[in-house]
C-alpha cells in the first residue's frame, strides 16, 4: 500500500508543480498587458491634452482677429444691452 500512495502523491506533487508554473505564467502576461494598457493610455492623454492645447491656441489665434475688428453684429450686440437675454432665476418657494 506505500508504494502505491508514494506514486499517487508524486503524481499530485507534480500536477500541483505544473499548476504554480501556469500561474506564474499567466500572472505575468497579466503584469505585460496591464503594463501595455497603462502605457496605451498615458499616450491617449497625452494627446488628448495636446489636442485640448492646440484647439485653446486655434481659439484665441482666432478670436484675436475679432478683437481688432469687430463685426457689425458685434457693435450692435454692445450697443443695445436690452436686446441680449438675461438669465432667468427660478422663483424660490
Amino acid at each position: 500500500m506505500l508504494p502505491l500512495l508514494t506514486v499517487l502523491f508524486l503524481i499530485s506533487y507534480g500536477l500541483m508543480t505544473m499548476l504554480i508554473v501556469e500561474q506564474g505564467q499567466t500572472i505575468e502576461s497579466q503584469r505585460a498587458l496591464i503594463r501595455e494598457l497603462f502605457r496605451d493610455s498615458t499616450e491617449l492623454t497625452a494627446n488628448k491634452m495636446k489636442a485640448l492645447k492646440d484647439k485653446a491656441k486655434a481659439g484665441t489665434v482666432q478670436s484675436s482677429p475679432n478683437a481688432q475688428s469687430p463685426s457689425s453684429s458685434q457693435k450692435q450686440s454692445s450697443q443695445s444691452p436690452s436686446a441680449q437675454a438675461q438669465p432667468q432665476t427660478p422663483p424660490k418657494n
